[in-house]
Order: structure tokens, then sequence, then C-alpha cells
């Protein structure tokens, strides 16, 4: 076995060092880790921004980029949560809850190197357990039929909307939202066209670029513009302030161990995410500590056990997603589309009919973490400087440059129109408590759910029950309508207790 894995290894070094590659990688990592220091924008808008330049480069060398972007937004999201009490990222928030009186302590410096320690940790864990399941996954995977992956997508749909934050009800509308665009276009399998208003811009579908530019980028820019700008004072960090004591890494030690572990299993489950990893470590190790009253009050504790949860989720969400081809969140769901624009049908066989790909992204996660590593804490003191640019200046740079990435990938001014439109739509969404995240998920999931069923119903002759006379897909049928009823039972009592679920 573990001739095996190191074969592996230095099978995807070898795509991985490939001079592109590295560069992409570097730039990945790098811009992530700038995306997630800056509030506001996030891995999703960042990723849909840079979309377009996949178009123009290998698919291995895109995805090492894309997926650079989303582990370093995870290492950099900390920082304006320790320095400003501002989350660079939706899952670095918990990272104010002790970073930030660290910091008004003196103590930022300690607080911000060993969050890059235990999050360098975390995904090196993260990344062996990609390595060491994703092929027992992807076996078991081979053995599904049209039936099996119908069930198992629809599974993947209702768990992630109804585990995101918010109203559960409300997740499953977005999904369904998500489903009806997808179908706008012309049907692969008939050549008629759908929904498409005899629009011949809309005959080849609504563009995934511009619509998750739209709902992310776009509605960050709107969102981040309408706050009133407020004035803070960045306390300055040096080399030294890096430096923890003894006590501060005794203290980590099991924290990190907690942290990492709850990552690698909530991180590949779909519908959870980094963002629970990151709140339900920092809850355990309140519920472990001989004194929780030091929580809130600048515990290192809880800060090092969030960042390598978070962390290690970030790597081990690759693990359904590309053996499965079920994304566990939004960007995800992007790196899929990714891999469908470039022709590459994600699912089990995807290790054993494009290696390259697989092995290389696997392998550069190896060297953008390393990259990180170095990057971080020399660079906090450009980081901090980068946390002053006036939010008037930044924003509208932002957009300029949405523009001409949507319009590059087909010189379609159509497609700004449709990124413009989806982004006030983003807005009012966000307005009424209503996440786009389930709604890309459907928009991209919902052609393959199509196909699988259609190819399921066509082999059985049109007999509804393949779905259950098989015992995968019924399972997968089973843990869905249970959701579904968890979820109804929820919001009835919900109801009754005047919560709005």
């Amino acid at each position: 076995m573990m001739e095996g894995f190191f074969g592996n290894l230095l099978f995807g070094l070898e795509t991985a060092f490939v001079p592109m590659n590295l560069l992409y990688c570097f730039i990945g990592v790098f811009l992530g880790t700038l995306v997630g220091v800056l509030p506001g924008i996030g891995a999703l808008a960042a990723i849909s921004m840079l979309m377009p330049l996949t178009f123009y480069v290998p698919p291995e060398t895109a995805l090492i980029m894309l997926a650079g972007i989303y582990y370093g937004t995870q290492y950099g999201g900390s920082t304006a949560s320790i320095l400003l009490n501002l989350p660079g990222t939706p899952s670095s928030a918990v990272a104010c809850l002790d970073g930030y009186p660290m910091s008004k302590q003196g103590r930022s410096g300690v607080a911000l190197a060993m969050t890059t320690v235990s999050s360098f940790i975390g995904a090196t864990f993260g990344i062996l357990v990609l390595m060491l399941f994703a092929q027992i996954l992807a076996r078991v995977g081979t053995s599904f039929a049209a039936a099996d992956y119908f069930s198992l997508m629809l599974l993947g749909l209702v768990a992630s909307s109804t585990m995101a934050s918010g109203s559960a009800i409300k997740g499953i509308a977005m999904v369904l939202v998500g489903l009806a665009l997808g179908l706008v276009g012309t049907d692969v399998q008939t050549g008629a066209q759908r929904f498409t208003f005899g629009s011949i811009q809309l005959a080849d579908g609504i563009n995934l670029i511009a619509l998750s530019m739209g709902l992310f980028g776009v509605t960050e820019v709107i969102s981040n513009l309408a706050k009133r700008e407020h004035s803070h004072t960045v306390q300055n960090v040096s080399m030294r302030s890096l430096i923890p004591t003894r006590q501060d890494v005794r203290q980590s030690i099991m924290p990190i161990a907690r942290g990492t572990g709850l990552g690698a299993f909530l991180g590949a489950l779909p519908g959870t995410g980094t963002n629970l990893a990151s709140f339900l470590a920092y809850v355990a190790e309140k519920r472990v500590a001989k004194d929780p009253s030091r929580f809130g009050k600048g515990a290192i504790e809880g800060v090092v056990a969030p960042e390598a949860a978070n962390n290690t989720a970030a790597q081990t969400a690759f693990v359904p997603t590309l053996t499965l081809g079920i994304p566990g969140d939004a960007v995800m769901a992007l790196l899929l589309g990714v891999l469908i624009m470039h022709g590459i049908q994600p699912g089990p066989r995807l290790i054993s009919e494009q290696p390259e790909l697989f092995w290389g992204l696997v392998a550069s996660f190896w060297i953008g973490n390393l990259i990180l590593l170095v990057l971080n804490l020399p660079l906090i003191g450009i980081w901090v400087r980068m946390l002053m640019i006036p939010r008037k200046i930044l924003m509208p740079a932002i957009l300029m440059f949405m523009c001409i990435g949507v319009y590059s990938v087909n010189n379609n001014v159509f497609d700004i129109g449709v990124m413009i439109a989806f982004g006030v739509i983003g807005c009012f969404m966000a307005r009424f408590g209503f996440e786009a995240a389930p709604l890309i998920l459907g928009f991209i999931l919902g052609p393959l759910v199509e196909q699988y069923m259609k190819r399921a119903l066509l082999l059985s002759s049109g007999d509804p029950m393949v779905f259950l006379e098989r015992p995968i897909s019924a399972g997968f049928l089973t843990a869905t309508a249970l959701i579904l009823i968890w979820m109804l039972f929820g919001a009835i009592r919900g109801k009754k207790q005047g919560i709005t679920i």
C-alpha cells in the first residue's frame, strides 16, 4: 500500500512540477491568501472572477490555480479576524472570538503565527486523507449504475441545501431555482430548445461564469459599497512578535489534533464544509477545556482549533467532489463546472481516466501548502497594509475586472448583462435570506441529475421502480427522505415556537 502511495505521489509531482503548473499554483495560493485577508470578498467571488482564465490553460493547470485560491483563503481569512475583528471569510469568523482579544493584549503576532502553523498541519492531514481514501471511494463508485448516481446526486442536493446555514426550506427553494436555470438551453438528447423565449443568446444555456460572477462577485461588490466605511488602526506586527512561548505551543497541540480530526470528517460530508467545521471545533474546545471562562478573552485554543479544522475540511472536501462528482459546497460545485467545461466527466472514473489531472492536483496541494507556510509569516506586514485600501477604490476595480473577464469568455456583451442581472438578484436574495450556494449546486448538478434519470429510465424501459429495486439507489433515496422529514419536523416545531425555519 505504501509503495502505491509514494508511487502516486511521485507520479503527481511530475505534473505539479511542470513550470506552468508551479506558476499557477503560486498565483492561486497568493491570490487566495490576499482574498482571504480582504474582508467581504471570499473564495467564491475570487474563483468566479478568475474562471475565465481557465479557458486558456490545460484543465489540470486551471484546477491547480482555482484550488489554490480555495485553500489559500483559509490561511488568509484569519488575518483580518485577528487584527481588525473583521472575518476575511465566513469560516474565519470564529477566529475573531479569541484572536482579536489576543491582538488587544499585544499578542497578535503569536496568534497569526499559530494560525499559520495549525492551518498547515490541518491541511497536511487533509491531503493524506484525500490520498488514502479517494481511490477506495472511487472503486466503490464504479459499481454504481445510472439509477444509483441519480439517487446519490439527489441526496447531495438535498443534504447540501438543508444543512446550509439559514432556512432549510429556502435552501430547497434555491436548489429548485438552480435546477430550473440548468434546464435553459438546448436539450442534448432531443435537440429541442427549452425556456429560451426565442433568444439565440440562451440556446447554449446560461453561462456558468456569468451566473457565478453575478451571484457572488457583483453581489459582494454592491453589498460592500453599501456599507459605511470605518477607519481602522492595525497593530504593527514584527517578526520577533511571531515567536510563541512554550506554553502557547503546549496549549495548542491537542486542540490542533482535535480540530484536524473533526475537520477531516466534516469536510468529506456534502453540505457541511469549512464553516461548520470551524464552529464545531471551537465549541468542542470550549466543552473539553478545564476553564471555559478563558474563551472569548484570548485563549489560543480558540484560535488554533478552528483554523486547523477549516483547513483540513478544505482539503477533504475534494474527496467526494473528485471521486463521486458530488460537490460539498458551492466552491466545489464551481470546480466541477470547470471540469465539465473542459470536457471531463467528474466521477469514480476520473482517477483512472485522468490520472495526471487527479494526482497532479493532489501533489500541488503539498506544494501549495508549503508555499503558504513560507509566504504567510514574512508577508504579514504586506497583508496589514492591504487592509487599509479604501473600499471605494477596491470594489469598483474588482467590478471592472469582472466585466472584462466575463466578456473575454465568449466575446459576448450579453454575458455581462447576465452577470449584472444576477448580481442585482443576488442582493435581493441576500436581503430576504436566500443563499446563492444551493442555487449554484442545483444549476451545476441539475443537468447531470436529468442525464442519469433519463438513462436509468431508458435502460428500464420507463419503469420508475428501477430507483427502488437497486439496493444502493434505494438506500440513497431513503436517506434523502429522512433528511426531508427531519427538515419538515424542524419547520413544524419552529413554527409552533414562533421561529422562522
